[in-house]
């Protein structure tokens, strides 16, 4: 529940939505988020100290483009928008919006007011990150332009006695000088909130809320050993004791070990209620033949559901399905309450369970990010190995063996990646990379071993460092670890004469492969 030190924030489909919620949450004040559609009585009942409009990929003049009640803006709160919701404020008190002649994407410098509250303790020329193509020509009445940048006089407005403003940038990513300075300007010189928002106090809401919700009800949870489903275990175990039936699904596209791994965190540390589903013929026979990725990503779900729901029929009287879904899955998977972003990939852990099964969804981390999942479960007092492990695709190796699935070839790359996760470990790599893994090449070279030719497959070694996943660089290992990672895999691994090196980023690429 939005406390009364909180600040709202309305999403008009931009993809930065939820960093906008996190940048707030890491200045220790609440944040949730909202749809456009949100009522005036919603939000008195909210409270905010603040409102916060997104940006969005539409412009404020098209046929249908998002908007919000006009009232919104007269109920006393203070208010900023941010790109498309600058636009969408000038337009509403009655300020002219046109579509520029020179666009501005990615960094651009702005000359600042800074006697601005808005502005206040910022350089007066600093680099921000734009992203847009229309500029606010014309301010409505009562606002004075608080920036400005080659493009535009009116970079950013601002009305004194509404507490009203709007920046044509986005102070919410990274590559915005001094953007965290100017959120925090807002949210705590504009709107005067107070930090009060800590991990601590997230759990023990989140606690409430699911007794609230589910009561004395059974809830059954789809384990996968990962991070997010084990804090999202952990949390509802705290919650709701052993109500909480967890089922362990392998799917035969597990990392090396990985079942038994599970079985015993979970029985002898943690100690869960937990059923182990062995469904590897099931998984591989759906797949035989198919090398289509979302093909892939499609079968595995619709297995993962049957085999799923046969083991969740042998627990009587559950009324609730928990699932470990993270923000960057949602935003990935379909647009976010209703916005027109893309379909990147399909996840199979965010959607299909309910509905067949006729059960209520709990997903007590869909608003968070990685490393504040991870905060979590640490105050939880999950074992810091597990907190730590890096993210594991839903899908498994199915996404890292391009083309066909085979079990041969399954059993190759879960050795390339134990030698990976090894060396890494063994150089203090893995804990300064997001990710770094391995994926199977059914491309075939020559090779030579001794005096015999080879003929063999691909290993590629992927390694990305990343904050929360939606962006990644690959990380610059050192030569020498390279080597040994090449050779080694070389060397003891049957199948494989070649290793290479992603040099990728994302955007344009993926962290996967597929």
């Amino acid at each position: 529940m939005l406390t009364r030190a909180g600040i709202l924030i309305i999403d008009f489909g931009s993809q930065y939505v939820q960093l906008i919620a996190r940048r707030i949450r890491e200045s220790k004040v609440h944040s949730v988020v909202f749809p456009p559609d949100i009522t005036i009585s919603k939000i008195r009942d909210l409270a905010p100290r603040g409102i916060i409009f997104s940006g969005g990929p539409s412009s404020v003049y098209d046929k249908g483009a998002p908007s919000v009640d006009p009232a919104i803006l007269g109920l006393g709160i203070p208010v900023l928008g941010i790109c498309y919701g600058m636009q969408l404020i000038g337009r509403i008190l009655g300020g002219k919006v046109i579509r520029s002649g020179k666009r501005e994407y990615g960094r651009t410098l702005v000359h600042f007011n800074t006697k601005s509250p808005l502005f206040a303790g910022v350089p007066a020329d600093g680099v921000t990150w734009m992203s847009h193509c229309d500029k606010v020509e014309r301010l409505p009445a009562g606002f004075s332009s608080i920036a400005k940048s080659d493009n535009t006089g009116n970079a950013a407005f601002f009305d004194s006695a509404r507490k009203i403003a709007g920046v044509q940038f986005h102070p919410e990513v990274v590559h915005t000088e001094k953007g965290d300075k100017i959120l925090n300007n807002f949210i705590f010189g504009v709107c005067k909130c107070e930090k009060t928002w800590t991990v601590k106090s997230f759990i023990a809401g989140k606690l409430e809320d699911i007794r609230k919700e589910v009561g004395d009800k059974k809830v059954i949870l789809g384990l996968s050993g990962g991070v997010d489903s084990t804090v999202a275990a952990v949390l509802l175990n705290k919650a709701i004791g052993n109500k909480l039936h967890c089922i362990f699904v392998d799917n035969g596209l597990l990392r090396k070990n990985e079942r038994e791994r599970v079985r015993r965190l979970f029985t002898e540390n943690i100690k869960l209620n937990l059923t182990v589903a062995a469904a590897e013929k099931q998984f591989l026979s759906a797949l035989k033949g198919v090398v289509s990725p979302e093909r892939k990503r499609k079968i595995i779900g619709k297995v993962f559901i049957d085999v799923f729901e046969e083991n969740a029929r042998k627990i009587r009287d559950v009324e609730y399905l928990a699932q470990g879904t993270l923000y960057p899955d949602v935003i990935e998977s379909k647009s976010f309450f209703g916005g027109p972003s893309k379909t990147i990939k399909s996840h199979h852990n965010v959607g299909g369970l309910p509905k067949k099964m006729g059960l209520k969804l709990v997903e007590p981390l869909r608003d968070l990010f990685k490393d504040e999942v991870r905060a979590v479960g640490r105050e939880l007092g999950i074992p810091e190995e597990m907190i730590n492990r890096q993210p594991f695709p839903g899908p498994g190796l199915a996404i890292r063996v391009i083309g066909d699935i085979r079990k041969d070839y399954l059993d190759i790359l879960r050795e390339i990646d134990w030698i990976i996760i090894d060396v890494a470990k063994k150089y203090g790599i893995y804990s300064k990379t997001w990710q770094m893994f391995g994926v199977l090449l059914p491309v075939k070279s020559v090779g030579v071993m001794g005096d015999t030719r080879t003929y063999e497959n691909t290993a590629v070694i992927r390694a990305v460092t990343s904050v929360d996943g939606m962006t990644a660089d690959w990380a610059r290992i050192p030569y020498d670890v390279l080597g040994e990672l090449s050779n080694t895999i070389i060397n003891q691994v049957k199948g494989v004469n070649r290793v290479v090196y992603d040099i990728s980023s994302k955007p344009p690429s993926t962290i996967e492969w597929e």
